[in-house]
């Protein structure tokens, strides 16, 4: 390859190189921080949390209202015929004022007190956990918008590493000095490197699609995206009994399965006090249009209701409620063999891209940097090297060790989504 023909090469390689998803230097960006702001915006899951959080409130305030004093205001307009007004019709119309007050309810309205409120806390729990998977699922496709462009780029450099060498033969075969095959396998290998440009083209549109989506935006992504700096990832993790320990004391979903727990034992006890005495306070102050010595203007009283027998619903009620506990509390001991596996998982994974993953992708990009400066190095020379093909290799090294720092920090946020709180708040020395 003469001077002119590697001048040449080159400034191609750096062209198709350019000619890859484009961003002017005025055009906005975005960044990681800017995104997971955005957990807290308005979306479906998280919109259904809080709509789920809002029911079981006023559950609550009707719980607690169950035996507050009831005043309502009854009428009639009526009439009527008997033997004191001669058969005839005479109207006989009446106003009430009453007033009901439970005095004694068997522990219903305590029952349904605290069985509300225990469902309500378990939803705001939900809503916390929610939130949490809002941020991996923002973090998770910010970073597979980067890692797709990444990969873009070297496509695009590969691709123009194949299209150099297959133009470059060309003139060999014109000249006679390569055959037909050989040319036609060049081709082949530049159009499979195209295929494989454009279909990582695709893949980024859509990884961009889904970030806009997780956004809750109804139009495209256009922002450039800015590669973050992740010093968290260089934390220290504790014992792996502290971290479980702290899990099961902080963690959202397992806590709220607890307080439903509890909240199906107190309805149990609902059901129960529906067998037992009531008895209930009742004031009344009442107008007639029609004179009576049987009727009173003021009225105060106790009404006492004895339950005898009510067939086989109180059975029926308080085996479905021990079914609903007993299932609760299968399913919460589930929960905490899941969150055991998946914390040990984690983990695991932490430690290997700490100790092992980041240091091999580390030394492959010094290798790789390394390379190019060869490569360069014996262009310069004229030397006949394939500078375009270790830029290539290149930027697949630096793609390695960005996608092991993006694995690092999702397994971190995974890490604290499951500890339930942020991982500085774990005491180290928390041990039995």
């Amino acid at each position: 390859m003469n001077r002119r023909q590697a001048r040449a090469s080159l400034g191609l390689v750096w062209l198709v190189c350019c000619l890859g998803p484009a961003q002017a230097t005025d055009t906005p960006t975005l960044t990681l921080a800017a995104v997971l702001s955005q957990a807290d915006a308005a979306h479906p899951d998280l919109d259904l949390a809080l709509a789920q959080e809002a029911l079981s409130q006023a559950e609550e305030r009707l719980a607690d209202s169950l035996d507050d004093f009831q005043v309502s205001l009854e009428g009639a307009l009526a009439t009527g015929r008997n033997p004191l007004f001669q058969d005839r019709f005479h109207p006989d119309h009446q106003a009430r004022l009453v007033a009901r007050k439970s005095l004694l309810d068997g522990g219903l309205a305590k029952a349904s007190r605290e069985a509300a409120r225990e469902e309500s806390r378990a939803r705001g729990l939900r809503v916390m956990d929610t939130r949490a998977q809002r941020r991996l699922a923002l973090m998770a496709r910010y970073f597979d918008v980067l890692l797709t462009d990444m990969q873009y780029n070297a496509d695009m450099e590969f691709l123009a590493v194949s299209y150099v060498d297959w133009d470059n033969h060309k003139e060999r075969h014109a000249l006679g000095q390569i055959p037909q095959w050989r040319l036609q396998e060049l081709e082949s290998r530049y159009q499979e490197q195209r295929a494989r440009r454009d279909d990582t083209l695709r893949k980024l549109r859509e990884s961009r699609v889904r970030l806009a989506v997780a956004l809750n935006r109804d139009s495209p992504l256009t922002e450039a995206l800015v590669d973050p700096d992740l010093p968290e990832n260089d934390r220290q993790l504790p014992d792996l009994d502290v971290l479980l320990r702290h899990a099961r004391s902080h963690n959202p979903n397992l806590l709220a399965h607890t307080r439903q727990w509890t909240a199906a034992q107190a309805r149990r006890e609902a059901v129960r006090a529906e067998s037992r005495p009531t008895l209930e306070l009742v004031a009344q102050a009442a107008a007639w249009s029609r004179e009576s010595n049987s009727r009173d203007e003021a009225r105060l009283g106790l009404n006492f209701v004895m339950p005898l027998w009510q067939a086989e619903r109180t059975e029926a009620k308080l085996a479905r409620e021990q079914a609903r506990i007993t299932a609760l509390r299968v399913q919460q001991e589930k929960l905490d063999m899941q969150l055991r596996e998946a914390l040990t998982s984690l983990y695991e994974e932490i430690r290997y891209l700490q100790a092992g993953e980041r240091h091999s992708a580390l030394t492959q990009v010094r290798f790789r940097d390394m390379a190019l400066e060869k490569a360069q190095a014996e262009y310069e020379m004229e030397r006949k090297a394939n500078l375009g093909a270790s830029m290539a290799e290149s930027q697949m090294a630096r793609l390695r060790q960005r996608a092991t720092e993006y694995r690092l920090a999702l397994a971190w946020a995974r890490l604290e989504a499951l500890l339930g709180t942020p991982f500085a708040n774990v005491d180290p020395k928390n041990k039995p």
